[in-house]
């Protein structure tokens, strides 16, 4: 797997695949300076070569992993918008709408967070 658009075809139900296309679709228009990458078999956003976001899918939901700090963060928000969350992602239901205000939040707080990092990971 080397592009999104890999990624993407592996998710055989078609009004998923094209619910996650357009969070990617979103992610690139909001924060165009940001590059894609697959690592791990997932789908994930950089700067200057560090970690952002990444994204994955199950049966049930996808998930959004930004990292441990922007998760402790905005934890109020994630649980406001209705999602579950775990130390390391929070879970989109399929049938959940997008808080794009929240996921926008989220990958500028690490952005400007991780403005002077030069490790991928924190």
């Amino acid at each position: 797997m080397e592009t999104f658009d890999d990624f993407l075809a592996t998710i055989d139900d078609p009004e998923r695949r094209a619910k996650l296309d357009d969070v990617f679709v979103w992610v690139r228009k909001t924060f165009p300076n940001l590059e894609e990458r697959i690592a791990w078999n997932q789908p994930m956003f950089t700067d200057h070569g560090t970690f952002i976001i990444a994204f994955s899918v199950s049966k049930a939901h996808f998930a959004v992993a930004p990292e441990p700090a922007p998760l402790e963060v905005f934890k109020a928000r994630i649980q406001e918008s209705g999602y579950t969350q775990t130390k390391q992602l929070f879970r989109i239901k399929w049938d959940q709408t997008v808080d794009y205000d929240l996921l926008r939040d989220i990958i500028a707080f690490n952005i400007e967070d991780k403005a002077g990092h030069t490790s991928f990971w924190r």
